[in-house]
């Protein structure tokens, strides 16, 4: 006889709301028993659900049938044995199903590409489950969403390992459904997170010698083992730990600055940003202090003026915060927008602000800013403010861009997974003293 682990109570409480919610979504670290839950919320919602035709997805075919259909004997063909059998409807992959409605034919389906969204057209589907979901494309998820509207019990069922915070699956689709929900707006949305200590089938003596193998400041433990929203593979900046670099304004007690340095990047549609930079006496450390961020749309942005006149509002706070800025402060700005530069210039000119704008020096390419602040966190010497969320976030989830990597090149992603324009800005504030840091 084979001895199960039991639920836990909020891994019980998910499955019982699973039951009326439109979408659950089960978040966190590995084998934290996700796949699993979420198989068991979906075989109760296919016993009663009154729609015919389902669906069921991975990144690929081969990934769904191994985590949904079989999923090492926990999966819906082992769930339903003696009411399935596997076979093809219109010619895909499909399980059918007996159940106490009638039957049920789950297609299967791969997510992974762009061109995968065509597959599922022409169908309506009365449920889906997609496991990993944010690692599948970002149309063939849209397109799920659009191919259930016409569901008589509208059901989604979501897995997924953490993602950078700015994934798309997170800005497009999570990120507001939290917001509904914060509002009081979203009762049938069924959210989920579980670690690797919420999973009863390994015991408390096993947990401890497997997590005393990992660092626990590394961001590697904080994504794989506490599910929590950050890069972990690729990263460029793999010195980096928050106990290490990110500061308080206690650490600043007794700290004489030497020179202040800022940085801007010109966002189109992306985020402009601008990052107020401090070098202590003989450029011992270099540490981020203060920014401007902002991120317009895509209907409706900001002119230049706007933009200058905003960020020299930060400007003068920064001078009445720190009494040497205004004698000792350059200005780094995007070599590629000259208007923008102008307009900055006459801001300052119009306050009475005599800080020189200077293009941004990027002769030597972005991988020696890289290595520059490479080497400044290996060497303890580089400090962010811990309000500067976005600078922080962007540090921690910077990563090469793997096709690129592929044939040879080192670029650094930059796909909106992250606040890449923070390391851009601040980059800018840097590099031109990188002699005077004596790297």
């Amino acid at each position: 006889m084979i001895n199960y682990a039991p639920l836990t109570s909020r891994q019980a409480e998910y499955i019982k709301n699973s039951l009326d919610a439109w979408l659950n979504v089960l978040e966190g670290g590995k084998r934290a028993g996700k796949n699993i839950i979420n198989l068991i919320a979906y075989a109760m919602s296919l016993e009663v659900h009154p729609d015919k035709l389902h669906l069921v997805a991975g990144v690929s075919l081969g990934a769904a049938k191994m985590n949904i259909i079989d999923s090492n004997g926990f999966g819906l063909k082992h769930l339903f044995e003696g009411r399935s059998r596997e076979g093809k409807y219109e010619g895909k992959e499909a399980l059918f199903i007996d159940t106490n409605v009638g039957e049920k034919i789950i297609i299967i389906a791969g997510g992974g590409k762009a061109n995968d969204a065509a597959k599922i057209k022409g169908n309506s589907y009365g449920s889906v489950y997609i496991t990993e979901v944010n690692e599948c494309h970002q149309s063939f998820v849209q397109e799920v969403f659009d191919r259930t509207l016409a569901s008589s019990k509208r059901q989604l069922f979501f897995d997924l390992n953490p993602m950078p915070p700015s994934h798309w699956f997170y800005r497009d689709i999570l990120d507001y459904q939290d917001t509904l929900k914060e509002r009081g707006e979203n009762p049938g949305y069924n959210y989920a997170h579980f670690t690797i200590m919420d999973n009863l089938s390994i015991s408390n003596e096993r947990l401890k010698e497997v997590l005393k193998t990992y660092d626990k400041s590394s961001l590697w433990y904080q994504a794989d083992i506490l599910g929590k929203r950050t890069a972990a593979t690729g990263r460029i900046y793999t010195g980096y730990s928050y106990k290490d670099v990110v500061i308080t304004r206690d650490y600043l007690q007794g700290k004489k600055f030497i020179q202040f340095s800022v940085g801007v990047d010109i966002g189109g549609t992306d985020a402009t940003v601008a990052t107020l930079t401090g070098f202590t006496i003989n450029f011992s450390e270099v540490m981020e202090l203060d920014g401007y961020y902002h991120k317009q749309g895509k209907s409706a942005g900001y002119t230049h003026d706007k933009y200058a006149k905003e960020i020299v509002d930060k400007v003068e706070e920064w001078g009445k915060t720190y009494p040497s800025f205004f004698a000792c402060a350059y200005i780094f700005c995007e070599s590629a927008d000259k208007l923008f530069r102008q307009a900055l210039s006459n801001e300052l000119k119009r306050r009475g602000i005599n800080i020189p704008v200077t293009p941004s020096y990027k002769k030597d390419g972005i991988v020696d800013r890289i290595r520059l602040v490479n080497i400044l966190i290996n060497q303890s010497r580089y400090k962010i403010m811990h309000h500067l969320k976005q600078w922080i976030e962007a540090i921690e989830n910077a990563t090469w861009d793997e096709d690129e990597r592929t044939k040879g090149e080192w670029v650094r992603t930059d796909d909106g997974s992250y606040p890449v324009d923070c390391l851009d800005s601040s980059e800018y504030s840097i590099q031109p003293f990188k002699k005077r840091l004596e790297v």
